[in-house]
């Protein structure tokens, strides 16, 4: 049996932070199966239903090959997507052809015209990378908004983070038998965490093994509420899609609804 490790360096895959989604963009909704989109996509719908303005104007940022979005327009709404990955706004074009997909940073972007909720799933907030990222594109997310729309996102708190959790999952593709796994690195101090991936093929009697690391922003829920605040009417809940509740005090992760003020 053949094993070939690829890294961050190798010919194949670039050093850019995306690097391993640009390249391997075709297994992206595989790496992602285990995702309940249609559950993720309704609990904001209902978020914005109780809180929201009550528009069907949607944008998802980081939006990757748009099953978010496929669930929005299902349910009535007008979308946009938009991500710095050409390969995945391909595939989300095709997905959703009824869609509108822009090409661009969530730290510094505009719209055409407000809109009525902005999302950004998968805890993909943590992209923006540093602190003044993050505020900028809370900053870009305020001013696309409709009077009373709201930005909705989940965030992992950098003072739950274990650095030994990896979480596994398989999948079975035409080209091969797969395992993905993803786990978060915090150091206990700083701005920066990272985002550990791994990805390993086995067709045959060759195996595969891809590892990429994305440096994140880490933030503490507290940090987040309070770049909000001067922006947003916010409210944080736990991180469950089946129940609407407010967040615990011993939660890792959570879910931001943010109202425009």
């Amino acid at each position: 049996m053949r094993h070939l490790f690829l890294f961050g360096d190798h010919p194949l895959i670039t050093t850019s932070s995306n690097a391993l989604y640009t390249d391997l963009s075709g297994y992206y909704d595989l790496m992602c199966a285990d995702i309940d989109y249609q559950a993720q996509s309704h609990f904001v719908r209902r978020l914005h239903q109780l809180f929201g303005n009550g528009g069907t104007s949607h944008l998802d940022l980081a939006c990757g090959t748009g099953p978010h979005i496929r669930h929005f327009v299902d349910s009535g709404f007008q979308c946009q997507g938009l991500d710095l990955n050409q390969p995945m706004l391909d595939r989300a074009k095709l997905r959703c052809p009824e869609a509108d997909f822009i090409l661009d940073d969530m730290c510094a972007f505009s719209v055409a015209a407000p809109v009525d909720v902005i999302t950004c799933f998968l805890y993909s907030i943590h992209y923006s990378g540093t602190i003044a990222n993050l505020k900028a594109c809370i900053e870009s997310a305020h001013a696309a908004l409709a009077p009373g729309g709201m930005f909705c996102f989940n965030v992992v708190e950098k003072n739950k983070i274990d650095n030994r959790l990896f979480v596994r999952h398989g999948a079975k593709h035409s080209d091969g038998d797969f395992m993905f796994a993803s786990g978060w690195h915090y150091n206990g101090e700083g701005e920066k965490q990272s985002l550990k991936l791994s990805i390993e093929k086995r067709a045959g009697l060759d195996t595969l093994i891809w590892h990429d690391e994305h440096p994140m922003v880490a933030v503490s829920f507290e940090e987040m509420t309070a770049l909000l605040e001067p922006y947003f009417e916010v409210t944080v809940f736990e991180h469950d899609y089946e129940k609407i509740l407010p967040v615990g005090s011993n939660a890792g992760n959570a879910f931001f609804a943010c109202v425009k003020k």
